[in-house]
């Protein structure tokens, strides 16, 4: 039922469209309001409903009906949801980031210059050499 109601209103939609864009505008009539050409005011200034008009006002009354149809279609649907019909995927546990070790305190400060290595044995650093 859902997918002819779904088809009939894709089929008025468009031509509800069509219908719209091959009317003339309110504004034609203006150069004959002043006087200018042949004007249709047989029936009044509005003139009479063509059959654009009225093709126009039933194909949004059938919109209008489909899409009142579809929107009950939808609240009333008896089908499970495709969220609540499948679990919840598990998520594995993230091993905890390894640290980096800590700084030895007995390295200067970064920026700063540090004193060359010491050999073995040497108790105080080489001097450097100028």
């Amino acid at each position: 039922m859902s997918i002819l109601l779904i088809i009939i209103h894709i089929v008025v939609s468009v031509a509800l469209i069509m219908i719209v864009l091959l009317q003339t505008g309110k504004g034609a009539d203006m150069g004959a309001a002043f006087g200018g050409g042949s004007s249709q005011t047989l029936f009044g200034s509005t003139g009479a409903a063509t059959f654009l008009s009225k093709a126009t006002t039933a194909a949004a009354i059938i919109f209008m009906v489909t899409s009142l149809g579809l929107a009950y279609l939808s609240s009333h649907r008896t089908g499970e949801s495709v969220v609540t019909g499948s679990p919840a995927p598990v998520e594995s546990q993230a091993a905890p980031a390894t640290t980096a070790p800590a700084p030895d305190k007995s390295q200067a400060a970064p920026g700063t210059a540090t004193p060359p290595a010491t050999r073995s044995g040497d108790t105080q650093p080489a001097k450097q050499a100028e």
